[in-house]
């Protein structure tokens, strides 16, 4: 199968395993905080992507949220994240996905993403994204000030005096604030339009690839840009994220 469809299976299967074990004894534990868990439906749902990329890609790398890292042989990495939003996963929330994305020599070339809750799932390859087959069209360009802006807090952002000087300064210019806890399910939204603008500060690549394509694909832009300390990923309308680049220089957080 092509990357594309290939790309689509690995996010469905993920998603379809960690459905199914919902339910389940989820064994949840603490990696960094008490925020930040990891369950055994997101080892599962990594393993089922490794063995698909095993089988299928046996030349390519892959990176994943849960331990899965090896070099592939021909410039290819695949980066996964099985379940993005565990937290939400575990508590019963609706904002969580399974998602993906491959680099080739360095360069963004297809991302995806599954969203059980929503019966939605996303793909960005070849110069279009699209969503459950339909072709999605290119998003508006709106000002930061007629925007809603999605972001992430837990109680270590809350704490850093310089990460909270950056976040209310922009927010301060947008429309309003919206919190999800599913960095790609945020920025699916940007690639729906239904949000302005994502800003969110140190992420992974597994937390900012599958998106960015998305959001790319449909004529968004993204940045990622070193302030105080933090490197702050931006993604949404052109004009929204060029106002929310100002500003971040211009901030003293």
């Amino acid at each position: 199968m092509d990357d594309t469809k290939l790309a689509l299976a690995l996010v469905t299967g993920a998603a379809e395993v960690a459905v199914a074990m919902r339910e389940g004894a989820l064994m949840p534990e603490q990696k960094t905080s008490t925020a930040d868990l990891v369950t055994a439906a997101d080892r599962a749902a990594e393993k089922h992507v490794h063995d698909v990329l095993r089988r299928e890609r046996p030349d390519d790398g892959m990176t994943g949220e849960e331990g899965a890292d090896w070099a592939g042989r021909n410039h290819r990495r695949w980066v996964a994240d099985p379940i993005d939003g565990t937290y939400n996963y575990v508590s019963g929330l609706p904002a969580w996905c399974s998602a993906v994305a491959l680099e080739e020599a360095g360069r963004l070339s297809v991302g995806a993403a599954c969203i059980p809750s929503s019966g939605e799932t996303w793909i960005a390859a070849n110069g279009q994204v699209q969503l459950n087959g339909a072709r999605v069209e290119p998003i508006a360009d709106r000002a930061l000030s007629e925007c809603s802006v999605a972001t992430y807090l837990d109680a270590e952002s809350v704490r850093d005096s310089s990460t909270m000087g950056v976040l209310l300064t922009v927010v301060g210019a947008a429309a309003t604030l919206r919190m999800s806890g599913s960095g790609t399910c945020d920025l699916a939204d940007v690639a729906a339009d239904r949000l302005g603008l994502w800003i969110q500060n140190d992420c992974d690549d597994w937390d900012w690839l599958p998106g960015r394509a998305l959001v790319e694909g449909v004529g968004g832009r993204t940045a990622v840009v070193l302030h105080a300390g933090h490197r702050w990923h931006i993604a949404g309308s052109p004009r929204a994220v060029a106002k929310a680049l100002q500003l971040i220089q211009e901030s003293r957080g």
